[in-house]
């Protein structure tokens, strides 16, 4: 853990908290995506969410954005000792990402993925260092969640374990291991709950702060449809997306990072 930088791939909802969250805790941060408009509009949202969340005063803001490198050149990669996937729930895009990245990263270079539903397993698999490869799935929004879901692969060595929660613990965040499987257990429930869900009972009733369709926007309902796709192809038919969470995300309607999803204007709750 004494590398310059921690790696991020994927600029997207999660992979901008994520760089967030290591950056406002003193880490330097490669954030690395395809284009420049799209780390762009990153390094903008970065900095509106620290000042939104009040974890910074601006001139602290200032610092943190200061530590995150964004660029679209995954060589820059090349000095980093850990790296944290958040690309898009597809598995031909993830497999491209990691086989690049194990030509690119050192030998002892550790890979996570933020991943909701595709098994470590099948990650390691696309590497020459399956024992260095572990699933990491942080909580949206990450710097105001204190758990992460380790997932510990067949061939995850415990030195690799070790390091992800040393780098946890220096982040604030505990991790909770759990078995490889596609959907891990956070994501197993959740997406059911999410494809049969009423929101006011699961507030009124059983006393939660967010319903799951709440969740799903907060996630994104384009993601929360790929992970329950994958999910059905591992699990079966109770797995099976809704026609109306297709129709949403075919409107474009994906939550919060387009403004509706499942509720008309997704900056406030309604039942």
């Amino acid at each position: 853990m004494n590398s310059p930088s921690i790696g991020v791939v994927g600029a997207g909802v999660m992979g901008r908290g994520v760089a967030l969250d290591l950056a406002q805790h003193g880490l330097n941060v490669v954030l690395l995506d395809r284009t420049q408009e799209i780390l762009a509009a990153a390094r903008e949202d970065i900095e509106r969410q620290a000042r939104l969340q009040g974890l910074f005063r601006p001139a602290t803001s200032k610092d943190a954005l200061s530590r995150i490198r964004f660029t679209p050149e995954m060589e820059h990669l090349g000095e980093t000792r850990f790296v944290i996937e958040n690309v898009t729930e597809k598995w031909e895009i993830k497999r491209e990402v990691y086989l690049r990245l194990d030509e690119v990263v050192p030998p002892p270079c550790i890979l996570a993925a933020n991943t909701s539903a595709i098994s470590i397993a099948k990650i390691a698999s696309a590497t020459r260092r399956p024992d260095r490869v572990l699933g990491m799935h942080f909580m949206n929004p990450v710097p105001l969640k204190s758990v992460v879901e380790v997932v510990r692969g067949p061939r995850t060595s415990d030195e690799t374990l070790a390091a992800a929660h040393e780098l946890l613990g220096r982040i604030g965040k505990q991790g909770i291991v759990v078995r490889d499987s596609p959907g891990f257990v956070s994501n197993r429930v959740l997406m059911l709950a999410v494809n049969e869900a009423i929101d006011r009972l699961f507030r009124s009733c059983f006393g939660h702060k967010m319903g799951p369709l709440e969740t799903a926007d907060l996630i994104g309902l384009d993601t929360v449809l790929l992970s329950l796709e994958v999910l059905e192809e591992e699990f079966g038919p109770r797995y099976r997306p809704r026609p109306l969470l297709r129709k949403l995300v075919e409107e474009g309607r994906w939550g919060q990072k387009s403004g509706r999803g499942f509720y008309p204007d997704t900056t406030e709750g309604q039942t």
